[in-house]
């Protein structure tokens, strides 16, 4: 991922509003939203070269979503994928506080993790203190730490308040909000060791490019009740692709501590 937006215990039918895109190169073999085969509860796209998933959820409550750090200036040297950290939490039974605390950050390149063990959303980077949990209201995370004023994450944030607060508020028009191509003025663009055309691209929200791009568009609308609902729209570099619509009512366990 490399936007996400999100209400937390913010609108009073929803204890979880979220809508996130997926920017990555078209050629990366993919796996778009589904129940896996092989782990039955796991609801999440997959990454097919290294494994792991950006976003995903599972019958039980829990809930996880990724995007990477972005530093130019540094040579990347993890060790292991970072999509392998939504599955680590995902799979497992540990509590949010527990999985801040035993999970070995420095094996990652610079990430985001939102993880939500079904009692509360917490946030976990190796680029800034963790947040235990996050306050209540609206974020978002770019490919900055957590809510980084950049110019299309304060963008994307009013418009996904004005969707959350209208009657209009749908799966499909938190998608539509994630929709909008415009790029920012070179002034106002953020220096992250890379090329100011490259900055430049990646400014708007969709991002489309010969190679590069917005893959997925995800929102996801959990009730305090633990009805949820997920639908995804996929594209590549021709347009829309696949569409998604999966619902359930999560079954929260026990949480161990």
């Amino acid at each position: 991922m490399c936007l996400i937006l999100f209400a937390y215990n913010y609108h009073p039918d929803y204890r979880l509003i979220l809508t996130a895109n997926r920017d990555e190169f078209y050629q990366r073999p993919t796996r778009p939203m589904q129940y896996w085969a092989e782990q039955p509860q796991l609801l999440a796209g997959q990454d097919l070269e290294q494994g792991g998933t950006w976003l995903g959820l599972t019958r039980t409550g829990r809930f996880s979503a990724l995007t990477n750090h972005r530093n130019g200036l540094i040579k990347p040297r993890g060790i292991s994928s970072r999509g392998q950290l939504p599955l680590q939490f995902l799979l497992g039974e540990m509590s949010c506080q527990s999985f801040i605390r035993d999970t070995e950050t420095g094996r990652f390149d610079g990430f985001n993790q939102l993880i939500d063990d079904g009692g509360q959303l917490c946030y976990l980077s190796n680029r800034s203190p963790a947040l235990q949990p996050v306050p209540h209201g609206i974020h978002g995370i770019s490919n900055a730490v957590f809510d980084t004023p950049w110019p299309k994450l304060v963008a994307a944030k009013a418009a996904f308040k004005a969707c959350i607060d209208s009657e209009l508020l749908s799966a499909d028009n938190l998608i539509s909000v994630m929709q909008d191509p415009t790029t920012y003025h070179d002034d106002l663009l953020p220096q992250t060791g890379i090329s100011i055309e490259l900055e430049r691209l990646l400014s708007a929200r969709f991002i489309r490019s010969e190679r590069y791009g917005t893959r997925a568009t995800t929102a996801v609308l959990i009730r305090h009740s633990g009805e949820t609902l997920v639908v995804e729209q996929n594209f590549d570099a021709a347009g829309e692709t696949e569409h998604s619509e999966f619902s359930f009512v999560a079954e929260t366990a026990m949480i161990p501590e």
